[in-house]
């Protein structure tokens, strides 16, 4: 195994949340069914632009060490209710 392979490897968590509040133009608050609320952020590598509006339903990206944030990697097009 090469030493970079095991880096390259890295553990998410996805779950789909609806934003509550839009922070500034790439962040915005967010809550999951469970009623978990988080900062959701796009990210700047990002292959999509996002206008989130209250009430949009995202597909988020979580570190299992920190859900406090969350990468929204989808909007509501993309995800499946």
């Amino acid at each position: 195994m090469r030493a970079g392979e095991e880096a390259e490897k890295k553990e998410y968590i996805l779950l789909d949340a609806v934003i509550q509040d839009v922070i500034e133009d790439t962040a915005f608050r967010a809550r999951l069914k469970n009623g978990h609320e988080f900062v959701a952020y796009v990210p700047r590598h990002a292959g999509f632009t996002f206008h989130g509006e209250p009430g949009g339903v995202v597909r988020v990206r979580f570190s299992p060490f920190d859900m406090s944030r969350g990468a929204i990697i989808a909007d509501e097009r993309d995800v499946e209710t």
